[in-house]
């Protein structure tokens, strides 16, 4: 293994490991960190913590030992991978995480780049860019667990670490990697341990990779991981490829995104067969459940088309739905009940699935008893079609609420054909 990767989310895994495929390299993402050994035609491996918002010391330990069963493993570089939108509050957890690998890695020096322009992500003077607005003045400013109300990620990560915190100027990173190297070097001489990167093209970003060629960690959102592959000596091919599936297709989506609301308009729209789960009636029990596979099995492959169950509502019925339930409460209910859906529709043949919703993805994969994922063909940014490795393979596509174009659902099982 060439580069091992810590991430603090599953979605967030997901289009890291997507990003290294796109450029050549063999990647798998585990579900937590490994127990065992994995295969060894492996280039990178990305490991899928749910260490965000968790209390700093957790999230410390489980990126430590993350950490450690990468090493043993033989990883020649370390990326901590977190939020686009550096997800986080004064008491981290990106600046505790970072300063703890930095320690066990005998690190001096880092680089902090959440950038990613193809995502609409970048970085000026400091500052970042969630679209045309900086990062505080997007939705991010009202985050329920992480509100972001600063967008100079210089203040922000400097209140989560002990060691002085610089920047790497859009002048510097203009002139490409070798005056981003030299700036490292001058940075380094100046006692400073961790840099914000200016980012605000995918040229700067494969700039930026080549001048982190040599530091032993790299911390960033995806965006950086383009310009990683071109360090490696890799074996070529296809590092997308997965073999075909030919059993029946479904579609579970649990986000209530206003991406995903028209994805599934679009999927009823053009005829595709969709049935809605009633949210009070999954909260008198499984009949609910149990009347949605019933209504699936005599659809599933009879033309060869998917079929959609989801509990995706506009903001009104969400909202009417949580007063009734209790916010907490109705989420984690519905959580429980698509992954059930999951299950079921895995029993009944279905070798296809695709997933809408980062909680939702999550509580799936745990249904399925799934461990790893070998990454394959992008199907939109940030969100490829990944493999389950076990007995029975499984081809599933783990979408993130708001990504994905609004034909997303129709055209997903096309890149596998």
């Amino acid at each position: 293994m060439l580069l091992g990767c810590i991430a603090d989310d599953f979605t967030g895994a997901t289009d890291l490991a997507n990003n290294l495929t796109r450029g050549g390299m063999r990647t798998v993402q585990t579900v937590g960190v490994p127990r065992g050994q994995l295969r060894d035609d492996v280039d990178a491996v990305v490991v899928a913590l749910k260490s965000r918002t968790t209390p700093a010391a957790e999230a410390v330990e489980q990126s430590m030992a993350a950490l450690k069963w990468l090493q043993a493993h033989g990883c020649k570089q370390i990326y901590f991978k977190y939020c686009s939108t550096f997800d986080s509050t004064p008491a981290g957890n990106i600046g505790p995480v970072t300063e703890a690998l930095m320690q066990a890695l005998n690190c001096d020096f880092t680089i902090a780049c959440p950038a990613f322009p193809e995502a609409g992500r970048t970085i000026y003077k400091g500052n970042l860019f969630v679209g045309d607005v900086p990062l505080d003045e997007s939705g991010m400013r009202h985050h329920p667990l992480t509100p972001m109300t600063d967008a100079n990620l210089v203040r922000v990560l400097q209140a989560q670490m002990q060691g002085k915190v610089g920047l790497i100027d859009y002048n510097v990173v203009a002139r490409g990697a070798e005056a981003i190297s030299a700036c490292i070097g001058e940075l380094r001489r100046d006692g400073v341990k961790a840099a914000v990167v200016d980012i605000i093209s995918n040229s700067d970003l494969m700039a930026l990779g080549q001048a982190v060629k040599d530091l032993p960690l790299v911390t960033a959102g995806s965006g950086v991981a383009i310009g990683l592959p071109q360090n490696f000596s890799l074996a070529g091919g296809s590092a997308a490829a997965l073999p075909r599936f030919h059993g029946y297709k479904a579609i579970v989506s649990g986000s209530c995104s206003q991406a995903t609301n028209a994805q599934v308009a679009h999927f009823i729209k053009q005829g595709g067969a969709a049935r809605r789960l009633d949210a009070l009636q999954l909260a008198a029990g499984d009949a609910e459940i149990e009347r949605a596979l019933e209504w699936a099995q005599p659809l599933l492959g009879a033309d060869k088309s998917a079929v959609l169950i989801y509990s995706t509502a506009e903001p009104t019925a969400v909202q009417a739905i949580q007063s009734r339930l209790g916010v907490i409460a109705a989420g984690q209910m519905i959580e429980a009940a698509l992954a059930k859906v999951a299950r079921g529709l895995v029993d009944a043949g279905v070798d296809q699935l695709l997933v809408a919703g980062g909680e939702t993805s999550g509580a799936v994969v745990q249904a399925l008893g799934i461990e790893a994922l070998r990454i394959g063909p992008q199907i939109d940014p940030g969100v490829p079609w990944t493999m389950s490795i076990g007995e029975k393979p499984l081809a599933l596509a783990l979408k993130s609420g708001n990504f994905g174009s609004q034909d997303f659902f129709t055209k997903a099982f096309q890149v596998l054909s």
